[in-house]
């Protein structure tokens, strides 16, 4: 590793410890000519990850923007921050262990609907009125009954 001081091109390693969640490793670092130390960082080279969209649009997947439509339909609800990002945390990984370049955002929309369903029931309602788009109360109203069916259910097991 090339010293950013100096740019001798030898160093040496002098601590190691994982960083990020295990996601990339941490390296302290001494030059071998100036004895300057730095901090270097080790990560998987990850392809990006397209979502496309409902009208044929790409765009790259942005886990902050998954986190705040996270955050937005479970606001003023008892649903603890770390759940969230726990969330936000498990859609990425199971949308880049398909190993597909492209996803449809509908595949995303679904996996955030399964989450947010054993969560907090009104988070989920939140979040589908706005991805389900519902063109009237009828349709609001349908998407509650199957949720109350789906307790129902759960409930006689």
């Amino acid at each position: 590793m090339r010293c950013p001081f100096c740019s001798f091109p030898e160093s040496r390693v002098l601590d190691s410890r994982p960083a990020d969640e295990g996601n990339s490793i941490r390296r302290r670092r001494e030059c071998g000519e100036c004895g300057k130390r730095f901090t270097t960082y080790e990560r998987v080279d990850e392809r990006p990850l397209v979502v496309v969209k409902k009208d044929g649009r790409r765009e790259v997947f942005d886990r902050s923007k998954l986190l705040a439509g996270l955050m937005k339909a479970c606001e003023k609800r008892p649903v603890p921050l770390q759940k969230i990002e726990d969330t936000v945390h498990y859609i990425e990984r199971e949308l880049r262990s398909h190993m597909e370049l492209e996803v449809p955002s509908h595949v995303v929309g679904e996996l955030v609907m399964n989450r947010l369903l054993e969560l907090d029931e009104v988070a989920y309602i939140r979040f589908a009125s706005v991805y389900r788009r519902f063109g009237d109360i009828q349709s609001f109203l349908q998407e509650v009954e199957k949720l109350l069916k789906s307790k129902e259910i759960k409930g006689a097991l």
